[in-house]
């Protein structure tokens, strides 16, 4: 990587979309309490995007980590969508449990990153963001985000704005085009490295190749693999998991048990099996989730158990 080497913030990273009050609204309290659980338990890498919770994510987290020694932390956000003022009422329509009085507007131009990025520091309350990562161009427009939005980036990282810059995407796909289009520091790679399942492996491939690092999100593919026993309502990709998904989680989760493991950590910790990932971030609500994530990264898993399970359920 360029400037910015996330190993050294640890293996686990804390994910900003629950306190933006994805699917759900949780109280302020509870929020910031769950951020200050992240820093006890030692996370030193934060991610967050104006996205979530139409910029409420960012709030929150800027009111914990300004409070931090600057040094001490790596934060991420993202560029892409720029929210602007909306008097439609409402709720949001995007999944988020907040007020819609701001609108996403896409905007992969030079000026509207530049503005995102100052948007961004305005509601954290911080002086910069360590990384920025074009956020969904897979979602809404490719072709632009490499034409306009990263070369965009990469004049903001030559300019000291930002340290580093990288893709949040959930296409291995189109992940490898940005890749092989820009030099990115990071690829931000959304479920599709995990126990379950790892058609990004050409892309992590060549990331090792390029010394682009990848952040792994999404391990335990939208909670299907965050219990020790996979329940039939269990989902998947955001929606509810078909038979033979669960089934293949199933099997999972037995072979996990045959050696003493539970399968969520073994999903937690299988991203870091290969050289490209440097780091794990996943999302918590509660200061109890986060505790329970930092447990699983600590827990020991036996070599042999990884390799029982290449080729399980597959």
């Amino acid at each position: 990587m360029n400037s910015l080497d996330l190993g050294k913030a640890g293996k686990l990273g804390f994910g900003g979309a629950g306190i933006g009050n994805l699917y759900r609204a949780i109280p302020d309290g509870e929020a910031l309490a769950t951020v200050l659980a992240a820093w006890d338990a030692g996370i030193r890498y934060f991610d967050t995007a104006p996205h979530y919770g139409l910029g409420l994510s960012e709030q929150r987290l800027g009111a914990v980590l300004r409070d931090k020694p600057r040094d001490e932390f790596v934060i991420s956000t993202k560029v892409g969508r720029l929210l602007e003022p909306s008097s439609d009422g409402g709720q949001d329509p995007e999944g988020f449990d907040v007020p819609a009085t701001t609108r996403r507007v896409w905007d992969f131009s030079e000026k509207g990153i530049r503005r995102s990025i100052e948007d961004s520091l305005e509601r954290l309350g911080l002086d910069h963001v360590d990384i920025a990562y074009l956020h969904d161009p897979d979602v809404h427009d490719l072709a632009a985000g490499i034409s306009q939005g990263l070369p965009a980036l990469e004049k903001l990282r030559s300019e000291g704005v930002v340290r580093a810059i990288g893709v949040g995407i959930n296409s291995a796909e189109a992940a490898l085009e940005c890749v092989e289009a820009a030099d990115l520091d990071l690829v931000m790679l959304a479920g599709r490295y995990t126990l379950l399942e790892q058609p990004g492996v050409p892309l992590l491939d060549r990331c090792v190749e390029r010394r682009t690092g990848v952040v792994s999100v999404g391990a335990y593919n939208s909670g299907l693999l965050a219990q020790a026993e996979v329940p039939d309502n269990a989902h998947y990709n955001y929606d509810q998991a078909p038979p033979d998904v669960l089934e293949r989680a199933r099997a999972l989760a037995a072979v996990c048990r045959g050696y003493g493991v539970e399968l969520p950590t073994a999903a937690l910790q299988f991203p870091l099996r290969h050289p490209a990932v440097v780091n794990v971030t996943a999302g918590a609500t509660s200061p109890e989730q986060v505790a329970t994530n930092a447990a699983r990264m600590q827990t020991p898993v036996p070599e042999e158990l990884w390799e029982a399970l290449e080729g399980v359920g597959r």
